[in-house]
């Protein structure tokens, strides 16, 4: 077997995230180190937060990066194998250095923390993102300059996420179903993400970066900025800082994966957006996600029968 565990990016996180991991001691660290960052046990936080803190660009980064993270210490308490791949979408990239060693769990929150604020920051308060599928690229491109967005990711299967203010996303998405597209509507992400608005949180998230010791990573950790493997971290954290005003390829991260063999693909949470993706990329792979199952013994059982 030849493994890729995915780390999901925001948008999936609801009152359920972190149900399977409440009683897994395993997880106890992770989930204590997000209390830190985010001021209540994330737990409880999903719980009893309202829609629009849940839903809101700092929390749902932590919140998605601490899924991941929890996830992967309640499946792997003595670490995954080390032939294991894993690749983020997104804020998920964050939860990917974090799972492959590069950073503890309490300094990767601390960098997603401060990536939220910059990104914050650099945004505007009416700022969003919104997906189309079913229209080629060049489509998308000319929708996007029409109505002032920017693509932010570029999916398999005709799946694109653009990033603009609220009436602008929702006037292109307004036009390319009018276009043909299949689907079109805004996302519940309150930022523009890898689009060209959000240039200025570049400086301050690379300077948190550079502050920040990095390991080399102990698991085959992939990068969207290029969709290769990072080997050096220091010689990577440019990428990765310039990801936030960018846009990212994630169709070329799942090639990639293709190319190097994986067999296996476990999408870590929240949601099953990737391992959907992944499935349609990789037919020949084995291909679930952690909400696919009722108990992380059975995301265990799962692993150990491949």
């Amino acid at each position: 077997m030849t493994l890729a565990l995915l780390c999901s990016g925001q948008g999936r996180q609801d009152r359920t995230t972190f149900d399977l991991l409440a009683e897994v001691p395993a997880a106890e660290a992770v989930l204590a180190a997000a209390t830190v960052v985010l001021g209540v046990h994330p737990v409880e936080f999903c719980r009893t937060a309202p829609d629009d803190a849940l839903h809101a660009n700092r929390e749902g980064q932590i919140l998605c990066v601490t899924r991941a993270l929890a996830t992967a210490a309640a499946l792997f308490p003595e670490g995954a194998p080390a032939d294991t791949l894993v690749a983020g979408y997104s804020v998920g990239e964050m939860a990917a250095w974090g799972v492959a060693g590069v950073w503890s769990a309490a300094d990767t929150l601390a960098l997603v923390d401060q990536r939220a604020r910059a990104m914050d920051a650099a945004g505007g308060p009416d700022d969003q993102l919104a997906y189309v599928r079913g229209l080629p690229r060049a489509a998308i491109e000319d929708l996007a300059r029409r109505f002032d967005c920017a693509i932010a990711i570029v999916n398999p299967d005709q799946l694109f996420v653009v990033g603009g203010t609220r009436p602008a996303t929702e006037a292109f998405c307004a036009a390319a179903l009018a276009q043909g597209a299949a689907r079109a509507a805004p996302m519940a992400v309150r930022v523009a993400s890898h689009t060209p608005r959000l240039a200025g949180a570049v400086a301050p998230f690379a300077a948190a970066l550079e502050a920040t010791p990095a390991a080399r990573p102990t698991l085959g950790l992939m990068t969207a900025s290029g969709a290769r493997r990072v080997i050096n971290p220091s010689q990577a954290l440019a990428g990765l800082a310039r990801q936030v005003a960018e846009a990212i390829v994630w169709a070329d991260v799942l090639d990639a994966l293709g190319e190097r063999g994986v067999t296996t693909v476990l999408e870590l949470g929240p949601g099953r957006a990737l391992a959907d993706m992944a499935a349609a990329v990789l037919p020949n792979a084995d291909v679930r996600a952690v909400d696919d199952f009722r108990t992380i013994g059975g995301v265990r059982a799962w692993l150990a029968s491949r």
